[in-house]
């Protein structure tokens, strides 16, 4: 006689049955209010079949709150490699601290078999009812390799801010991914074949005896270096002026703001013709106001509604990369045990982080991520944060 099948193993095959298949999920979705993001889509799915009163659809649904209210730092760039188990309802979340005109990107690989990670990235606000405002989600067009699955998410800043990216595995899958943070300019340098070095002279600065103050950054370059578009936009304007001397008017209608090259040499460009980013607009001289110092580009950004604004963020290059993976990554989803007394937890795998805690010595913990030397870790108690690779000791499975 067939012994009956318990009820929690029924509990189960119903979870993986919804979870794992793509079409139930999605019947489910068709009849809820549509949800902006796969992560609502996922979570209403969840809600809809109930799995909002079992302790592991519950898990998953605060870990999702719980991780932007307590998101972890980083310092940028930024590379970690982490693992997720079916057993567990995770989600990790980093802050990230971006001037205005920065991009983020945000690179996602996963390793093994295709899993639906949610990637997504919301900035905080000081609105109590509206703490974080969902500003975008990863590429859902995913490219494969040999090393794996990538997801790409892009985010421009349009002032300084603070944004979270989270992270959250869907239920009942296990492996590992590793995701990449770097920041770069939103607008291409705007003098061709120099670099940060030239910029000699930036925003704010005083001029004439404190009467006025200086509305851009000055890029030295010999006379007659191209200058050229830093973004796709429209001439307004070459008409000369006494303190630019020959200048280009651009305006970048995606960003609702004005770009202005000022001391030109001579102008590669007529007011109202569309241009794309790199074409060259004039080339570098020392006009107007500048007939007594050396050849550079005036570059100013004039956003409406502000004024001027710090261009230097916009165009500023970066050359660094994320840190190698120093730490064993083969520990990854195992647990460990602290073998120093009073280890410090840092919200962020780096010395210079903020010290969350001591950790006393022999405490268990569960080695979720690798960044550099680190180990991202979790508690027994849900808590985490990052302890050096050289603070934890194995432990038999």
């Amino acid at each position: 006689m067939r012994t009956p099948a318990s009820p929690v193993v029924g509990l189960w095959a119903y979870i993986a049955t919804l979870l794992v298949a793509c079409a139930p999920i999605e019947s489910l979705r068709d009849s809820l209010a549509e949800p902006a993001t796969a992560h609502e889509r996922y979570a209403q799915a969840l809600i809809a079949a109930g799995l909002d009163s079992t302790a592991l659809g519950r898990d998953w649904l605060n870990a999702s709150d719980s991780a932007l209210r307590a998101p972890l730092g980083t310092r940028l760039p930024a590379r970690e490699q982490g693992a997720y188990s079916p057993s567990e309802a995770r989600a990790v979340a980093y802050r990230v601290a971006l001037r205005d005109g920065q991009r983020l990107q945000v690179r996602l690989r996963i390793d093994g078999l295709p899993a639906r990670l949610y990637l997504d990235l919301f900035e905080v606000t000081t609105d109590s009812a509206r703490p974080f405002v969902h500003r975008a989600t990863a590429d859902t067009a995913a490219f494969t390799d040999s090393l794996g699955t990538y997801h790409v998410l892009s985010h421009e800043a349009r002032r300084d801010a603070e944004v979270i990216v989270r992270l959250q595995p869907e239920l009942l899958r296990s492996g590992r991914y590793e995701l990449t943070l770097q920041t770069e300019p939103s607008l291409e340098f705007p003098v061709l074949g120099v670099g940060n070095r030239a910029i000699q002279s930036f925003f704010g600065v005083e001029r004439d005896a404190g009467r006025r103050v200086h509305h851009g950054i000055d890029i030295f370059a010999p006379r007659g270096t191209p200058v050229v578009a830093a973004t796709d936009g429209v001439v307004r304007s070459t008409e000369p002026n006494n303190l630019g001397g020959k200048v280009v008017w651009l305006v970048d209608t995606l960003r609702r703001q004005s770009l202005y090259y000022a001391h030109l040499d001579g102008h590669a460009v007529v007011a109202g013709q569309a241009v794309r980013r790199g074409d060259t607009l004039g080339f570098v001289g020392n006009t107007g106001n500048a007939r007594t110092t050396a050849p550079h580009l005036h570059f100013g950004i004039y956003r409406r509604g502000e004024g001027p604004i710090d261009p230097l963020a916009h165009v500023r290059l970066s050359s660094a990369t994320p840190p190698a993976l120093a730490a064993d990554t083969t520990r990854l989803g195992t647990r460990g045990v602290v073998r120093i007394a009073n280890a410090t937890l840092r919200e962020a795998p780096n010395t210079a982080s903020a010290a969350l805690r001591e950790v006393p010595d022999e405490t268990a913990v569960q080695i979720m991520g690798v960044s550099d030397r680190w180990y991202r870790v979790q508690f027994d108690d849900g808590t985490a944060g990052y302890l050096t690779a050289g603070a934890i000791r194995r432990v038999d499975p």
